[in-house]
């Protein structure tokens, strides 16, 4: 059996199904089920005794202990995070507590689970911390993506808060000899993306006619990730990573925001055409730019596949495509996430441009 923390959210959820379809070794899935948490994600699994969920929080020291010890992980699989940079901005001390706090309780639960296994366990024993590309700050537009010896320079209270907790997995290897591994990706995208990340925010308002709100000129770069293609990285890194070692993980494919959200614009024009036969790029409007707005992130993803053989299987219009047509096919899910507090949400970041 595996541990998998945060695993009723975007990434996790992918990571659970795509686990359980892959394999026959069951996931015990902990996830605070706060915001972002949703188990209507894993609807998939109702019923399947290989799949474990328990609701709770990974700052829990007295849960985690008895969990280990009831479900003798081989190993953990750590995405449980507070992950949006706006809702950082806005209030910085969930992240904190989570991310740095929360990744504190759940090594030190694990490093003592771990020091009480036999030597053949302790060997085999693996915990997997997932991170993200925007520890490594912002790039200018002619500087080498981001290498896995490239220097932190954190820009926002969500990426600080990663790079403190990236920062103890590292410490805990060296010091506790802790079996650790890191991962550090880049924009992912796909289905079960909570709706205030970019590209199901402009899926979503486009579709139900509302402005696609861009921050600035839009021109800041990302490099975009296929939720699916990342899974299979983590799967990867697990079975056959270097202990200590960081990954980045990545798709290849910078583009700017504005350019995400055209090509949203034109698949939805293709794919679900408005009634007035008008484009969906008139939805589009620029907001003020968001406080201290990285311009650009990139990922060299060469290591991953030099020494573990990985590349991402999507294109990006591959992936882009399959991510519209999913939330075209998931309405009732879209309905179902969309609740006051995440109308409130929207409402309290992007105020008057909305209405």
């Amino acid at each position: 059996m595996i541990l998998v923390t945060g695993g009723a959210g975007f990434i996790g959820a992918n990571f659970v199904l795509d686990w359980l379809a892959e394999n026959e070794e069951p996931v015990l899935n902990l996830d605070k089920l706060t915001y972002a948490g949703n188990l209507e994600n894993l609807a998939a699994l109702a019923g399947n005794p290989r799949h474990i969920f328990i609701q709770g929080d990974i700052g829990d020291a007295a849960l985690l202990e008895k969990l280990l010890t009831t479900h003798q992980p081989r190993a953990v699989v750590n995405f449980a995070a507070e992950s949006h940079v706006d809702r950082s901005i806005h209030g910085p001390e969930d992240f904190i507590q989570t991310n740095i706090v929360g990744t504190f309780r759940l090594l030190e639960a694990v490093r003592g689970y771990w020091s009480r296994l036999d030597d053949a366990a302790r060997a085999t024993f693996r915990f997997l911390h997932v991170s993200t590309d925007e520890v490594y700050g912002s790039l200018t537009a002619e500087a080498a993506p981001f290498a896995e010896s490239h220097r932190y320079e954190p820009n926002s209270p969500y990426s600080a808060s990663k790079a403190a907790s990236d920062h103890l997995v590292r410490a805990y290897h060296h010091t506790y000899g802790l079996p650790v591994l890191t991962t550090n990706c880049s924009n992912n995208y796909g289905p079960y993306h909570f709706p205030e990340k970019l590209i199901p925010l402009m899926i979503v308002n486009a579709l139900a006619g509302k402005p696609l709100p861009v921050y600035g000129d839009g021109m800041q770069v990302r490099d975009w990730l296929y939720v699916k293609d990342h899974c299979s990285a983590i799967r990867r890194v697990l079975a056959a990573g270097r202990l200590g070692e960081t990954y980045n993980v990545g798709g290849w494919n910078e583009k700017p925001n504005i350019e995400i959200v055209h090509t949203l614009c034109d698949l939805l024009d293709e794919m679900r055409p408005r009634d007035d036969g008008q484009p969906y790029r008139t939805q589009i409007i620029h907001v003020a730019d968001r406080p201290g707005h990285d311009r650009r992130y990139a990922i060299d993803a060469r290591k991953i596949e030099r020494e573990l053989g990985w590349r991402p299987a999507e294109t990006f219009e591959s992936g882009i495509r399959k991510t519209v047509r999913w939330y075209l096919d998931n309405q009732d899910w879209v309905a179902n996430v969309q609740s006051g507090a995440y109308r409130t949400w929207l409402q309290t970041n992007y105020g008057e441009a909305l209405k």
